[in-house]
């Protein structure tokens, strides 16, 4: 345990600043696994890019805080991105090429 005043005061800070990473860590994780869900049972793909968009939106605020690096960040919403793409195809996109 910390023994001066200002050693105490940053172990003060230090666990206030951990619960509000912790949280918003949390946030950010259970946000990505609700937006895949959503991409995986949309109908439409305007539903999928709202999930999408709740996604970036926690992902850039969590990088903005200094919770998450932006690489970590910019990574998960691509593979979103990935997943709502390979549902939305377009039909002729998805048909094998016929050989000539």
């Amino acid at each position: 345990m910390a023994n001066h005043k200002s050693a105490i005061k940053r172990a003060r800070q230090n666990d206030k600043r951990r619960a509000r990473n912790t949280g918003l860590r949390a946030k950010t994780k259970t946000e990505a696994k609700k937006s895949i869900a959503a991409i995986t049972g949309a109908a439409t793909r305007a539903d999928a890019l709202k999930a999408l968009t709740a996604a970036d939106r926690t992902l850039q605020k969590a990088v903005s805080k200094g919770v998450l690096p932006k690489a970590r960040a910019s990574r998960k919403l691509s593979r979103i991105a990935a997943a709502l793409n390979a549902k939305f195809k377009p039909e002729a996109a998805k048909a094998p090429r016929a050989s000539k």
